[in-house]
C-alpha cells in the first residue's frame, strides 16, 4: 500500500508540475505573440529598430544584396535568423492581401506601447493625432507616415479597431512604425475627456467645421481628431471636441481623403507651431 500510495504522489505532482509549465510557457506565448510583416521599407526599418524583436527574416539573394549594399556601414542582418527563398516561395506569405513583398519578409513581436498618462507627465507642447471609427489598414498606414514625417508626438487609436498585426498597414506605413507613438486605449471619448482635463484642446476635422486651419493660434497641446472613412465623426465624439475644423479647398469638391487630410493638416500644424517656439 505505501508504494501504491508513494507512486501515486509522484505521479499527482509531476502532473501538477507540468501543467504550470505548459501554463507559464501558454502565457509566455500569449504575451509575445509574433506575426509577419511584408516589404523592402517596412522590413529594414524594423532591423535598424534595436527596439523591435525579429524572429526570422525571408530574403531573396537580390535583396539581402540591397541590403548590405544600401547599408555598407551596418550590419543588419547581424544577429538575425537569415532564410533565403525565391519570389515565388515569399508570394504565399502576401497572396491573400494583394501587395507585393519585394523580396523582403520578416517574423516580428510587438513594440512595448507607452502609456498616454505616463507620457504626458513629462512633456509638453504635446501634438497628438486621434483616429475614431477609422478601421481601413492601408489608410492608417498612410496616416502613421504621414504623422512620423512631420513629427507628431503619437497616435492614439481604439484598441479594439488597430490591426496591429496587418501586413497591408505596415506596407502602407513604409517603415514609419518604428518611428511612432501609438497609444492604444479602450474608448476614444473617455481619452478626450481626460486630455482636456489635462489642458489639451481637441480639434476635430470635418469639412463642414466653422473654424479655418490656417485662421488657429496653433499654440499648446493639441489633439487633431480624424473621424471615419466616409462617415465622419461620431455624433457623440463632437461633444469632446473644442473645435470643428475644416481644410479650405475648391468648392467644387466634396471633400478630401482622410490620408490627405491628415498629411496636410500635419504639415501646417506642426511648421507653425515650430514657427512659433
Amino acid at each position: 500500500m505505501r508504494f501504491i500510495y508513494f507512486s501515486c504522489t509522484i505521479a499527482i505532482r509531476d502532473l501538477i508540475e507540468k501543467n504550470v509549465k505548459y501554463v507559464q510557457n501558454s502565457a509566455i506565448f500569449m504575451n509575445k505573440s509574433s506575426f509577419f510583416i511584408v516589404g523592402k521599407h517596412a522590413v529594414i526599418e524594423a532591423l535598424k529598430n534595436p527596439r523591435r524583436k525579429i524572429l526570422r527574416i525571408f530574403l531573396t539573394e537580390e535583396s539581402k544584396k540591397n541590403i548590405h549594399r544600401d547599408n555598407p556601414n551596418q550590419n543588419l542582418l547581424k544577429n538575425v535568423k537569415v532564410y533565403f527563398k525565391t519570389k515565388k516561395e515569399l508570394d504565399k506569405y502576401c497572396k491573400n492581401d494583394q501587395i507585393l513583398h519585394q523580396g523582403y519578409v520578416a517574423e516580428i513581436e510587438h513594440l512595448e506601447n507607452p502609456i498616454l498618462k505616463e507620457f504626458i507627465k513629462n512633456n509638453n507642447n504635446l501634438t497628438f493625432a486621434c483616429l475614431d471609427e477609422v478601421t481601413d489598414p492601408r489608410n492608417i498606414g498612410s496616416i502613421i507616415r504621414s504623422a512620423a514625417s512631420f513629427k507628431i508626438d503619437g497616435l492614439i487609436v481604439k484598441d479594439r479597431h488597430f490591426p496591429d498585426e496587418s501586413k497591408l498597414m505596415y506596407k502602407s506605413a513604409s517603415g514609419s512604425l518604428e518611428h511612432i507613438n501609438i497609444f492604444k486605449v479602450s474608448n476614444i471619448n473617455t481619452t478626450l475627456k481626460f486630455l482636456r482635463e489635462k489642458n489639451f484642446w481637441v480639434y476635430g476635422f470635418d469639412a463642414k467645421g466653422d473654424k479655418d486651419l490656417t485662421k488657429i493660434n496653433w499654440t499648446g497641446n493639441n489633439i487633431l481628431l480624424f473621424g471615419s472613412e466616409g462617415f465622419g465623426m461620431k455624433k457623440h465624439t463632437e461633444k469632446y471636441t473644442d473645435f470643428l475644423v475644416r481644410i479650405e479647398i475648391n468648392k467644387k469638391i466634396e471633400s478630401l481623403s482622410i490620408s490627405n487630410s491628415s498629411a496636410i493638416v500635419f504639415h501646417y500644424v506642426m511648421k507653425k507651431k515650430k514657427d512659433i517656439t
